[in-house]
């Protein structure tokens, strides 16, 4: 390479690493922005918040504190990220929130900070945040994970790994929603969703598992295969779920998947979805 391609290269990496910050943005002297960021106009970056490389913030974004933000993500227009936690507990507490790398938040979305209940609210890297859905205080959200337009959080709401949200869906607090499950919009989640399953529904019934979204991602045949025979077991069957949990135990092949969502029930307060 000749010494002019060398200049050229190494100015080029030089621009792709600088940050860029909006003349009217607002960016708090103790904010960490790393390598690459970009900040819109006129959005507000507080105290305590550390942005990773290669991020990029819309214009009218507010992330007000104790907030770490991952690499690579992207932040829409009007988004409001570690605003302090709408509970009537909260008395100023220094709590947090994390998001992960990768992760989109789209126009308007709102994420609160924790309450002393767990410290923290987290979002997993990889994840997709539609316009207008709202994350309340000390929720839990996986990776990969798709939140559809205005899906609104109580508090406390855990979602797992590769879970879709439908629009317009409230889920309320402390409810458990398991991974790869898949939740139509407009529904109404009281009680927790088992990993894995389709469901739906004001109230929320189930409608099977969710083979199309387990067979894109390329669960085996007979994991899928086994998930099915539990399914039906709990779903399906005349038992109970203590029987059914038992006979699970006694009948199907111990795969990962399997005693994860078996699993699932034994740790249930709210009660399962369906049941």
């Amino acid at each position: 390479m000749s010494s002019i391609a060398k200049t050229s290269q190494a100015l080029r990496t030089a621009s792709e690493e600088a940050s860029w910050i909006h003349p009217t943005a607002l960016v708090d002297d103790e904010a960490e922005i790393g390598d690459g960021v970009q900040v819109g106009p006129f959005s507000i970056i507080g105290p305590n918040v550390v942005v990773g490389a290669g991020t990029r913030i819309g214009p009218h974004v507010l992330i007000e504190r104790d907030t770490v933000v991952g690499r690579d993500c992207v932040i829409a227009k009007g988004a409001v990220l570690g605003s302090d936690p709408q509970d009537q507990k909260y008395a100023g507490e220094q709590t947090f929130l994390e998001v992960g790398d990768r992760t989109r938040i789209r126009e308007y979305v709102t994420l609160n900070r924790g309450t002393t209940a767990s410290g923290k609210t987290t979002v997993g890297s990889d994840c997709m945040l539609m316009s207008y859905a709202h994350v309340a205080h000390d929720c839990v959200l996986g990776d990969h994970v798709i939140i559809s337009n205005a899906v609104n959080m109580g508090g406390h709401v855990t979602i797992g790994d590769w879970a879709i949200i439908g629009g317009m869906t409230p889920i309320h607090q402390f409810v458990r929603i398991g991974q790869h499950a898949f939740v139509g919009g407009a529904s109404r989640a009281a009680k927790d969703i088992p990993p894995y399953v389709k469901a739906a529904g004001n109230p929320v019934q189930l409608y099977g598992l969710n083979s199309v979204g387990l067979q894109r991602r390329g669960f085996p045949d007979e994991v899928r295969r086994e998930l099915k025979r539990a399914y039906r077991l709990l779903f399906a069957s005349s038992y109970n779920t203590t029987q059914a949990l038992a006979r699970a135990e006694e009948e199907l092949q111990h795969y990962d998947e399997v005693e994860t969502f078996l699993a699932f029930f034994q740790a249930s307060d709210r009660g399962i979805s369906g049941r």
